[in-house]
Formats: C-alpha cells, structure tokens, sequence
C-alpha cells in the first residue's frame, strides 16, 4: 500500500519536485555569487579612489579630510570604506577633529559604481575635538542638522575659553537619525549624562539621572551671533534654579534668577568679567534662609585653596528683609564685601527690633592665620529692648544704648584682641577690663569655630557674663 503511494505521488509529481531540487543550486549559487560580490572588493586599491570620498564628505557633510593614515574596505558585518586616523576639518570652522576610524558605508550598488557615490551613513569612532565655547553651539547645530546620516561613537570634547580649560564632555554617542536622534549620551565628571536636543537645535534638556541633576535650557536664536542668550532652569534633587542669560567671550549676565531649596530661597542678578581680567559683580536678595546651615561650613578647608582665592575678584551685595509674621531672629540684613587677591574687606548693617549692628573691616586670606580687623557698633533706643532680643530681663534700665569695639580676631586660631571698647558716653575699657572680656569672648563664644560665635545661646552667656 505505501509503496503504491511513493509510485503514485513519484509518477504525477516527479516534475515538481525536480524543480524544487533545482532551486536548492540555483540558491547556494546566488549565495556564492553575493559573497563574491561583497569580497572582490577588498582586492581593490581604494588609495586610487580616495578623491571621490573626500568629494562625498565635503559635498554631503561639509567634512574635509586633512590627512589620513590608510584606506581599506571591509566587508563584514556590513559592507564599508575604513579611513584611519584621520583629520578632519568642518567646512566654516577653525577647528580640527582627530577620528580613530571614519567608516563610510555606501549603497549597495555604489560598491562598484563611483562615478556617482552615495552612502548611506558615516560612522566616526574614537574622536577628539578641541572646541571654543562659542563655537560649541554652532558645532552642535550643525551636526544636528545634517540632512545625511551619521553617527559618532566615543566623540570627546574639550570645551575651553581662550586658553584656560572649562569642561571635558567624554565617550560621547550621538546620531542625528533613527530613535536615538538627536539624543546625546556620555560622561561628565565621570559621571553618565543623557542629552536631548531638538532639531531648532534651540532647547537642550540634560539629566545625570545617578544623581538626580535636571538642566533644560531654552535659547534665543533670533540674536546674532555674539552673544548666546537663553533661559536656564535646573532642578537638583530638592533645589530649583532658574536665571536669564547673556554669554559672550569677555562676560556672563545672569538676572531674573530665582534659587530654592529647603534652607534658602532667594533671587540673583550678577555680572561675571572674563577679559581683560576676571572680575564679578554679585547681588543676592534673599527672602527666606535656615540660619542652621551655616553651622556646615568649614572655613580652615575654604583657606587651604589659597591659589584659587588668589586668582578671585569678587564685589557682592547680600540684602535680607524678614517678612511679616516670620520666626527669624534677624529684621533685615545689608551685606556687602569684596575680594581681591585674597583680601577680603567688608561692611554691614543688622537690624535687630529697634537695635543696629554695624561692622567694616578686613581680612587677608592668603595668610598662614588669616586676622579678621573689625571696627563695629550697637546702637539701640532702649537697652531694655535690647537684652530682651537675647531674653535678658532688664525692667530697671530703659535709656539708650550705644557700644563699640575694635580690634582683630584669628578666623583659625580662635583667640581675639579687642583694642578698644566703650559704651555710651561715660565707660571706656581698661587694659584689664579688656583682657577680661578676651578671656570671656575665648571662653564662651570662640569655644568652638568662627561661625559658631553667631550662636544666640552663646551670645546670651557672653553677655549675662560680663553684665
């Protein structure tokens, strides 16, 4: 019976089948005749042709090859053109690009065909480009909007003003097609970053996810080309900032500029010189602060980067007015000093109820212990008032009351020498009632570090002490 099926379907099919057997020759030659196709290639000398890539990057990728090592083709994983470490320079600009491997992968009939080459995306690995900051923005938007495709893998960028280093961008992956276009992806501060970019190359979002870090930068494109302008917001776990910006190669303006976080909130307008020398105006008006944090700063580490302070020109301004029905200890606070080459000088106004504290003075931070040279004064209407601030009872005195005092304090080294000391019109401190209230200061309120002497337990010790 099975024998008789074999013979029925071998007698009407047998023609089928033999066709069928056919095929499998007719398949494995296509396969050897594509794998001859993509392996002839790699016979050829594409030193010969090297003037027609260079024609396609300069006519499709504004690209011109300055020097390169070698050419060669390859045939798998997919069929390209290898030029090695090459220079490249972006037509209408003056920088330079180093690229590892420039990989261009041309259309399938343009393997053979080079009177009309097209590809169909470039791939340039392991590449190095030093870039102005200036220059940075006009080198992305135009990557961005190429019309041709191509992809850069491990791209670092050096972005420097003048001839001082501001910031390295690492093992940067970047394509302006597919579903990954337009994103950026690599290192900053050793730290992973993602970039997205949009095709008006004017809004730039920027996440360093590890650690929490949100930038979205909005910029005016409609100026010319001088100035970069834009709106920054960020968002720092817990911290929102944004500012307007103005940016060109001799100053930073920064205004419209709001800050909040849990300890602090308040508004910034500054201006930041860069040439001929670098100089920065500052004015801070904050609105709401957590005196608390001030407890964290460590002034003997701020005093080790004495290069740095050296180098620093700063003017500031800080303004602090207490709203209504506010649990703050301080009524309004004028701030304002300047730093140049590590000296420090100063003066300020605090206003306590109906009781003033003003001090000027100076510093040099560049010293070994840096003395702090003061000259201040408290003045109240009511001396009664006054202690009441520190919750000292006082029903007896009600007259006004003025003191003052000069002389310097060592920020490390927590020792302090008054030279002069008087209050009101009738008391001036001897040299033993002056070696008291050192001995006092160093005891109660210098204990500990320079910011803690601003501690209102402290204060109120110091003064029921020498009462």
């Amino acid at each position: 019976m099975i024998n008789k099926f074999y013979k029925t379907i071998h007698n009407k099919y047998s023609r089928f089948f033999e066709f069928i057997f056919f095929l499998r020759y007719l398949f494995g030659l296509f396969i050897a005749a594509f794998v001859l196709f993509l392996l002839i290639p790699n016979f050829f000398n594409f030193e010969q042709r090297v003037e027609v890539f260079k024609e396609h990057l300069v006519k499709n990728y504004s690209f011109k090859i300055l020097r390169y090592e070698k050419i060669e083709f390859n045939s798998f994983p997919l069929p390209h053109i290898e030029i090695k470490n090459v220079l490249i320079n972006p037509i209408s600009s003056s920088t330079e690009l180093n690229v590892k491997k420039l990989k261009i992968y041309p259309k399938f009939l343009n393997i053979y065909n080079f009177k009309n080459f097209q590809s169909k995306k470039i791939v340039l690995k392991q590449s190095d480009i030093l870039l102005e900051i200036l220059n940075f923005k006009l080198f992305v938007k135009k990557l961005i909007n190429q019309k041709n495709n191509l992809y850069f893998d491990d791209l670092n960028i050096k972005i420097t003003d003048g001839f001082k280093s501001l910031i390295s961008l690492e093992n940067i992956k970047l394509t302006n097609s597919g579903f990954r276009e337009n994103l950026i992806e690599g290192n900053i501060f050793d730290k992973k970053f993602i970039a997205k970019i949009n095709k008006d190359s004017n809004n730039i979002n920027f996440k360093i996810p590890k650690s929490g870090l949100n930038l979205d930068i909005d910029l005016d494109t409609k100026n010319n080309n001088n100035f970069i302008n834009g709106i920054f917001r960020s968002k720092i776990l817990n911290t929102n900032l944004k500012f307007n910006f103005s940016y060109n190669q001799t100053s930073l303006k920064i205004y419209n500029s709001f800050f909040r976080n849990k300890n602090i909130s308040f508004k910034n307008e500054s201006l930041i010189t860069f040439k001929p020398f670098l100089d920065s105006r500052l004015k801070f008006d904050i609105e709401e602060i957590n005196v608390e944090i001030f407890k964290q700063l460590e002034l003997d580490k701020l005093l080790t980067f004495k290069n740095i302070l050296k180098q620093i020109n700063i003017k500031n301004e800080i303004n602090f007015k207490s709203k209504k029905f506010s649990r703050s200890f301080i009524d309004k606070l004028d701030l304002k000093f300047d730093l140049a080459y590590g000296r420090l000088n100063y003066t300020k106004n605090l206003f306590l109820s109906d009781s003033i504290f003003q001090c000027k003075g100076s510093v040099n931070l560049l010293e070994e212990f840096p003395l702090l040279f003061f000259d201040c004064s408290i003045f109240s209407e009511s001396k009664k008032d006054f202690l009441k601030i520190f919750n000292i009872n006082n029903k007896k005195d009600n007259k006004t009351f003025t003191l003052n005092a000069t002389g310097n304090l060592g920020i490390l080294n927590k020792k302090i020498n008054f030279k002069n000391i008087s209050m009101d019109e009738n008391y001036k401190a001897s040299s033993e009632d002056l070696n008291y209230f050192k001995s006092k200061f160093e005891n109660i309120l210098f204990n500990d570090n320079f910011v803690r002497i601003f501690n209102f337990k402290k204060i109120k010790e110091f003064i029921l002490e020498i009462s």
